[in-house]
């Protein structure tokens, strides 16, 4: 099986696409094209998280990397995805990469390249390094044994996990939260934020528990992505304990979740909308929002009210990250829980975001579904339905067809303003609502996202637009 890039880098099934013979030759790849163009001598990170296999592919890179005469720092650790990307910055180095498959199934894993900065790798890079890995298939790849590597200096195992939680600490305000006394129950999903997430929470004297902590590279028989369906748990904890607040983040860190004080789930677009409006009107920032095509417009109504401006870009961080350093927005973020803001690294961050909110309610002195009751009685309420299909080959390609070249459309009952066919196909509506339907970059669905001003009209016209693909809701 070939090594393709999708919007949240490279991820295989395990034993099937994610081999050793694979993790070595996109790493031999990555290795050529650093030293084309002068980097090498900078040197190289490597992270992993604790899925099946991670630590073992990432000696296996580290290896090829020694072997191509690149010396390659490696976290000594489980570690969060964002720590990994802000050790690329902190360090000054070139490129990196994170061994992970982030939300996906455990039967995933997969390699995250990250460019100079601490930047997710942009579209540009990743069919750079498939150019290589094309040039390279057949050639023998040089490796040197990790502990060999260790002993001669190419392989450096470092842990910087204490300038990563410092650099939050500095950019919140420690003391308002020290002063709340805030009960928080944390859920890693099995996956790695409990040391950073922990260490930064009790440092501010919040009274924290943590569930699913151990690591189950099977995440517990869970999807480690989390949404309203995985986070019962969670929601139960925080209402039995009576908690202020349940943080929970995805397999690798980079995504969170929220259980709020009333025990129920705040869906990734609240709390994008959440922070925006938290940091223009109680911090005074000022500046841009970046969201994807699949997010909530109700980011635009507030950054419209302050003066300011909304971008929108394609799925994948990348373009958020790129539209943020373009624009200098302010902050940045997607429905599936990724977010980024400025002053920080260019990238998600679940622990950061986590952090951030909690100081949002210790300086405001409001809860969270408080907080968002003002927003909505300012702006009026944005409802959104997700919806998710499995498909074959050639369902896809059918699909495609109506959507993509015959551009089908089902008869809405709201009048259409206009369609844009830029990432996946968007249908926005006059009154404000809008509809998408576009193929997953990283699992093999359709996904149609719908948002209007109440549920039920959400729901009604994603119900035409399935109805119109003849599609089966999972």
């Amino acid at each position: 099986m070939g090594i393709e890039f999708g919007t949240g880098g490279w991820r295989a099934i395990i034993g099937d696409g994610f081999t050793r013979a694979n993790v070595q030759l996109l790493t031999a790849a990555l290795a050529q094209k650093m030293k084309d163009e002068n980097g090498a001598e900078r040197g190289f990170m490597i992270g992993y998280d604790r899925r099946f296999l991670s630590r073992e592919a990432t000696c296996w890179a580290a290896e090829v990397m020694a072997g191509a005469g690149i010396r390659c720092m490696v976290i000594d650790r489980e570690a969060p995805t964002p720590l990994v990307m802000f050790s690329v910055k902190y360090y000054d180095l070139p490129y990196g990469m994170a061994v992970t498959a982030s939300h996906n199934p455990a039967i995933y894993n997969g390699i995250k390249v990250f460019t100079k900065g601490g930047r997710d790798a942009d579209e540009l890079v990743t069919r750079d390094i498939e150019k290589y890995i094309a040039k390279m298939k057949d050639r023998e790849i040089p490796v040197v044994p990790y502990e060999e590597g260790v002993r001669t200096g190419w392989i450096l195992p470092i842990d910087p996990m204490n300038p990563y939680v410092d650099s939050i600490i500095r950019a919140v305000n420690m003391d308002a939260i020290r002063s709340c006394n805030l009960k928080v129950v944390l859920d890693p999903m099995y996956g790695v934020s409990k040391t950073a997430l922990q260490t930064i929470l009790i440092t501010a004297r919040c009274d924290v528990d943590v569930i699913h902590e151990r690591r189950d590279a099977l995440f517990g028989g869970r999807l480690p992505a989390p949404n309203e369906k995985t986070l019962a748990g969670l929601q139960n904890f925080v209402e039995e304990h009576h908690c202020d607040i349940g943080i929970a983040t995805d397999g690798d860190a980079d995504r969170l979740g929220i259980i709020d004080d009333c025990g129920e789930f705040v869906h990734p677009n609240k709390i994008l909308v959440l922070l925006y409006y938290y940091l223009l009107k109680y911090k005074g920032w000022h500046g841009a929002a970046v969201r994807n095509i699949a997010t909530t417009h109700l980011l635009d109504a507030i950054a419209d009210d302050f003066g300011e401006r909304c971008y929108e870009v394609p799925v994948g961080f990348k373009y958020i990250s790129g539209k943020m350093a373009e624009t200098g927005a302010v902050i940045g973020g997607e429905s599936s829980g990724g977010l980024t803001v400025r002053g920080h690294i260019q990238g998600k961050d679940g622990i950061y975001a986590a952090t951030l909110l909690v100081e949002m309610m210790a300086t405001t002195g409001r809860r969270i579904s408080e907080l968002y009751q003002e927003i909505t009685e300012k702006y009026g309420t944005f409802e959104m339905e997700e919806r998710n299909y499995k498909f074959s080959s050639g369902e896809k390609e059918r699909i495609m067809k109506i959507l993509m070249q015959d551009k089908g459309l089902p008869e809405f009952e709201q009048e259409v303003e206009r369609v844009s066919y830029a990432d996946g196909c968007k249908v926005y509506f006059k009154d404000g609502g809008w509809v998408i339907g576009r193929f997953s970059g990283t699992e093999p669905l359709l996904r149609i996202f719908c948002e209007m001003s109440t549920l039920e009209e959400a729901r009604a016209v994603t119900g035409r637009m399935e109805k119109f693909l003849e599609l089966k809701h999972r």
